[in-house]
């Protein structure tokens, strides 16, 4: 058994929320809704990025084999330049939500800011992922979504290497970026932090 708890407040009905990809230079921002049932528990169950990527992909089949029910939302990287990564993460938690089957009596939130989900009350945990079996595995959707994402579009753009980067500023996917320029998937606004001298 894991030791992540099952449930903030409401037993069975409190959806766990997570994003991947926001401090990426390329793809869009991924977001997982996941509704555990009491008993759903799993030995390896924690903060994807505390797993093993054949850990997590393991636990991806057993989160959707397990849930009550699960989903996913994305916002583009023509979203996040338009409503910056932030917004544009919490859009894409909102676009899971919508596509829960069932109604949540609580949102349990990854992080220290969302906005506000009409109709559910939410809770912030901060690093939340590594307390609740919910948020670990909305966690881990997430991020194996996004990932199987960032390897079907290396197929189109190998030179970025995205399929080791995942799109994230590593010194290849920079140096690329400035030899070949960007692609649509690239976030044409990017964090001061990486100083980047890119064409537009």
């Amino acid at each position: 058994m894991s030791l992540l708890k099952a449930f903030y407040q409401y037993a069975g009905k409190e959806a766990g929320l997570d994003e991947a990809g926001r401090g990426c230079l390329a793809g869009p921002v991924v977001a997982s809704a996941v509704i555990l049932p009491q008993e759903a528990d799993h030995p390896l169950l924690n903060d994807s990025k505390k797993l093993t990527e054949k850990q997590r992909m393991l636990l991806r089949e057993w989160v959707k084999e397990n849930a009550v029910v699960w989903a996913i939302g994305m916002a583009s990287a023509e979203e996040i330049d338009e409503i910056n990564i932030l917004n544009a993460s919490f859009l894409a938690m909102h676009r899971a939500v919508d596509q829960l089957d069932i109604k949540p009596e609580l949102l349990l939130v990854d992080g220290n800011r969302f906005n506000k989900y009409s109709g559910i009350p939410h809770q912030c945990m901060i690093k939340g992922d590594a307390i609740f079996r919910s948020i670990a595995a909305a966690s881990i959707l997430a991020k194996t979504e996004r990932d199987l994402l960032m390897y079907e579009l290396d197929s189109s753009f190998p030179q970025y290497c995205w399929k080791q980067n995942k799109g994230y500023p590593t010194k290849l996917h920079k140096e690329a970026i400035a030899f070949h320029g960007l692609t649509d998937h690239h976030r044409k606004t990017f964090n001061s932090s990486i100083q980047l001298q890119l064409p537009l």
